[in-house]
């Protein structure tokens, strides 16, 4: 996701990060529809939706009603774009960076959103008490393998029968390592969508 991940990890992965807060807006178009998102200094993407979010997006496979989870949200893209097109879904969206869930909640305002709700804290400890249809990721790689190990194996506890987790990820990353990895938690594995050096594993309880 970065060329420097010790910084990339320092920054947008930190609970409470301590650069300048700088503010931007990145106006675009996911799914044939306009959205705009403020963003910030040391928040993942700062400047555009960024190419592996994009294609999680575009090919995300979504339940026609119950609740579905963003975890690590960032500014809220995904989970954002997911209530917003389809309102008879419940959306979590939680992220450890602080000012990251700040934007998310201030996203959900901009682009009037109803059906989203946003939470801080690490990986799954702020949706413990829910139940989940579908789980989207784009995992912080920058933060290590075993951040992006503890996302996966830690999605079956907030899981609804038959649920879906589905995560995007850079090919090259983890090719062998993360197959394996779903096939043990999911007791599955399937590519559902691959582009531009991306690609999103999809596995189902």
């Amino acid at each position: 996701m970065s060329k420097n991940p010790k910084n990339s990890a320092e920054h947008y992965f930190s609970a409470a990060p301590k650069s300048h807060e700088t503010f931007g807006l990145v106006r675009t178009s996911l799914c044939g529809k306009p959205f705009e998102f403020l963003t910030a200094s040391s928040v993942f993407s700062k400047r555009k939706v960024d190419c592996g979010t994009r294609l999680l997006i575009e090919s995300m496979l979504l339940p026609k009603s119950g609740c579905v989870l963003d975890i690590g949200c960032g500014y809220g893209t995904v989970g954002i774009t997911v209530a917003k097109l389809n309102p008879k879904l419940h959306v979590a969206m939680t992220d450890v960076n602080a000012r990251a869930v700040r934007l998310a909640k201030k996203n959900i305002s901009l682009n009037k959103v109803f059906n989203a709700e946003v939470r801080c804290g690490l990986f799954y400890e702020p949706v413990e008490d829910m139940k989940f249809n579908c789980i989207l990721s784009n995992p912080p790689v920058s933060a290590g393998m075993q951040t992006v190990k503890a996302i996966v194996t830690g999605a079956p506890n907030v899981m609804a029968t038959e649920a879906t987790f589905q995560m995007v990820i850079r090919s090259k990353i983890g090719a062998k390592l993360l197959p394996e990895l779903f096939t043990q938690t999911f007791g599955s594995c399937e590519v559902t969508a691959r582009e531009s050096g991306f690609r999103v594993l999809t596995g189902q309880l």
